[in-house]
């Protein structure tokens, strides 16, 4: 059975998410990359919304410098992703990582997020 990148990263993430779930006073970071952006979203699965969101697409992170899905975003993107939701008093969260390693751009997200004074 020949399986593709995306496919296994897929059946990896359905995995994950049989687990991982957001609530009211613990929602789910769940990160996301695209060959050119990163997106992170802060999601209560009860309530089925999302708390807060950042990506590279925005206007203020855009400028900043030339949007990429590196590292140095994927850190800019766990900072913004913190104070957003820090500004809504919530500071735990439950990490998804979307079927991605925890390594490289991932782990840079986390890291920053933690350092941004989110717990997970």
């Amino acid at each position: 059975m020949v399986t593709t990148r995306k496919a296994a990263r897929q059946r990896v993430h359905q995995r994950i998410r049989k687990r991982v779930a957001g609530t009211a006073e613990r929602p789910r970071l769940a990160v996301n990359f695209s060959g050119k952006h990163i997106y992170a979203q802060v999601i209560d699965d009860d309530a089925g919304r999302t708390l807060a969101a950042a990506s590279t697409m925005e206007h203020q992170l855009h400028e900043k410098g030339k949007a990429a899905a590196n590292r140095a975003a994927a850190e800019q993107i766990g900072k913004t992703i913190a104070e957003r939701l820090l500004a809504k008093k919530l500071d735990r969260v439950v990490f998804d990582r979307g079927g991605f390693f925890y390594h490289g751009k991932v782990r840079a997200l986390a890291d920053a997020a933690r350092a941004g004074g989110l717990k997970f």
